[in-house]
């Protein structure tokens, strides 16, 4: 059984959320519209039909959420800074009414000694600049880069842990070759494009926080998955290869080691218009990090299969297969693997063997029931335990892994999946906004307190 004595005394012990998923408020003080604001109102988008236009209340209720996060015994606290919310268009100096709400959203954090962890970009891009090209565009990627300098300069005396962008594999693939995320668009291999300015973006707003606040901590947070091929047939092991290629080493090798997979580009056909980017790119995106944050949720089990766009969100590898194992899944359909979390930390460990880590998410969706006050939902207090006791082997084998971050804090709006999942240790009733703190998040406060959970 896992204890939080199999843990260092220093490690972080956090919740995370986003700001288009918990916020609301999307028109008020002077926030622009997102590109998600626009996407979920397109028919056929969310799948309850549902926006993001209120949420959890989070920007009105925030001091609530805090104390709630005081009572879990957490002792960090993961969020996202709505872009939109600081430039309205993507431009320009920053909204102060913007700025304010995230200041007393620290301050708040501080004084119940909780770290506020803040992420830059969690998939909010301003709409403005999306209709002026998005992250299709370069100019896109040196807007982030000020934006991030802004934000550290008004933010960064309470705010010392930063992370550039959250899964930047969604915001290219799943938004502009699978079109299920915002902006919705079926680009294919140029949804690659999309990715590279996405990390040239995080480059210069490594370096912008960097100028603006040198003691500051900076990340990145990917999205990364076990892959395994079926079998040992050459067909199954390159189908593997791919897989992991786009999912995890087109993002983990560029950043961490200055280069990205020639053989994912091969896939992808798109060699020449790598080629084509000024050669100063490499260095931009690869600038030295303080941590890596990991989000890990499934491991993957891949096989070769007759080509057909089985797979959207992979272009260039048609004709893999995601098989069925038989695993146990959550809600959202993802086969549970704790011992992926150790592979995963395992791969970006061994490109700097120095590096910090964190699991900036984890988590589970099910179909929870509210009845006589108590949520009990002990499959996910089963999955939270499995993983954290992964964490516990990543740092028996000698892993630099510093803290793990449940999502959610709250249930919310789940992107294309609307209200229809919830990932909350806090069960939210989306009427009346009242919270009520389930099973898995009573399980937590006993494990953090040191009791036997």
């Amino acid at each position: 059984m896992v204890t939080r004595r199999d843990f260092p005394g220093d490690f972080s012990w956090g919740t995370a959320t986003a700001s288009y998923q918990v916020e609301g408020a999307t028109s008020e003080d002077g926030r622009g519209p997102s590109i998600w604001d626009a996407f979920a109102r397109e028919p056929g988008t969310i799948a309850d039909g549902s926006t993001g236009d209120v949420a959890d209340d989070h920007y009105h209720r925030y001091r609530e959420d805090v104390e709630l996060m005081a009572g879990l015994g957490v002792n960090a606290y993961r969020f996202s800074i709505a872009w939109p919310r600081i430039q309205a268009d993507g431009g320009g100096p920053a909204n102060p009414a913007g700025i304010g709400f995230y200041r007393r959203l620290a301050e708040a954090l501080l004084e119940r000694g909780i770290t506020p962890f803040a992420t830059l970009y969690h998939w909010d891009l301003p709409l403005a600049l999306e209709e002026q090209g998005g992250w299709l565009s370069r100019d896109t990627a040196e807007r982030f880069g000020e934006y991030a300098g802004l934000v550290a300069a008004e933010l960064g005396d309470l705010i010392t842990h930063w992370i550039t962008l959250n899964e930047p594999w969604c915001s290219s693939f799943l938004g502009y070759a699978a079109g299920s995320h915002a902006p919705g668009k079926q680009l294919g291999a140029q949804a690659a494009h999309a990715a590279h300015h996405l990390l040239v973006g995080q480059g210069h707003a490594v370096a912008a926080i960097r100028a603006e606040r040198p003691q500051a901590a900076v990340g990145v947070t990917l999205n990364l998955s076990s892959v395994r091929a079926a079998t040992g047939s050459d067909a199954d092991q390159d189908a593997a290869r791919r897989v992991d290629g786009l999912q995890n080493r087109f993002f983990l090798e560029p950043v961490l080691a200055g280069r990205y997979p020639a053989d994912v580009l091969d896939d992808l056909g798109e060699h020449d218009w790598f080629a084509a980017q000024p050669p100063g790119d490499a260095a931009i995106i690869a600038a030295p990090l303080d941590f890596l944050g990991v989000n890990y949720y499934y491991r993957q089990v891949v096989a070769a299969g007759p080509a057909g766009q089985q797979h959207r969100e992979f272009p260039g590898s048609e004709d893999v297969r995601v098989l069925d194992t038989g695993a146990e899944r959550t809600q959202m359909g993802w086969p549970i693997a704790p011992d992926g979390l150790v592979d995963v930390l395992e791969q970006a460990h061994r490109y700097q063997p120095s590096l910090a880590l964190y699991v900036t998410e984890n988590g589970a969706a099910y179909p929870d029931v509210l009845a006589d006050g108590l949520v009990a939902d002990e499959p996910r207090r089963r999955y939270l335990e499995q993983h954290i006791g992964a964490c516990a082997d990543a740092l028996g084998k000698g892993l630099p892994l510093r803290g793990y971050f449940v999502w959610t804090l709250t249930d919310n709006f789940e992107w294309a999946f609307g209200y229809s999942r919830r990932f909350g240790l806090i069960y939210v009733d989306y009427v009346t906004q009242r919270r009520t703190v389930k099973d898995s998040g009573r399980w937590l406060t006993s494990l953090l307190s040191g009791g036997t959970p």
